[in-house]
């Protein structure tokens, strides 16, 4: 079986076969991989009526657990955004009353922002279709390569998502 990143790198070995390609043939198939499932994020939010950052919003708050609520700084750290635009996308997020801006019980001046119902069935809805989506991108592994890949992915992650020294 070969891919597209096989003829690149078999025309770059051919070039320069002074160099160690390792690396592109493995980053080569995560970016083409990440291209792949930016699509079917996106089609199985669309399915949903939503897009990819209103997930990323809606898909925090779910994840909270009951009551599906927090703050937006809470919110910032998860989605990884700006406050200014975290601001436009919970203001956003409640025009289409998917969230609902609540006063903070522990602080009199700030606020909470707590996942509407509409919200958790659009954020629902959309998790399930992106997951049939995920399976499918998934279908050509075993369980226990997916488990592999899974560790290896990890491994290769870890130091990004360490906290800063």
């Amino acid at each position: 079986m070969t891919d597209e990143v096989d003829r690149l790198v078999a025309d770059w070995h051919r070039e320069r076969g002074d160099l160690d390609l390792s690396a592109v043939e493995v980053f080569s198939r995560v970016g083409r991989l990440a291209r792949h499932l930016d699509l079917a994020r996106r089609k199985a939010f669309s399915a949903h009526g939503i897009e990819p950052w209103e997930f990323d919003v809606l898909a925090a708050l779910r994840r909270s657990g009951e009551p599906y609520r927090l703050s937006p700084g809470q919110l910032l750290r998860e989605t990884m955004v700006t406050s200014g635009t975290m601001t436009n996308r919970i203001d956003r997020l409640a025009e289409r009353g998917m969230v609902r801006r609540l006063p903070d019980p522990a602080d009199r001046r700030g606020v909470q922002v707590q996942l509407s119902a509409t919200g958790r069935r659009a954020v629902d809805a959309a998790f399930e279709g992106l997951l049939a989506s995920e399976h499918q991108l998934l279908s050509g592994l075993s369980g226990r390569d997916r488990t592999t890949l899974a560790g290896l992915l990890r491994t290769l992650m870890a130091p990004f998502d360490s906290p800063a020294d």
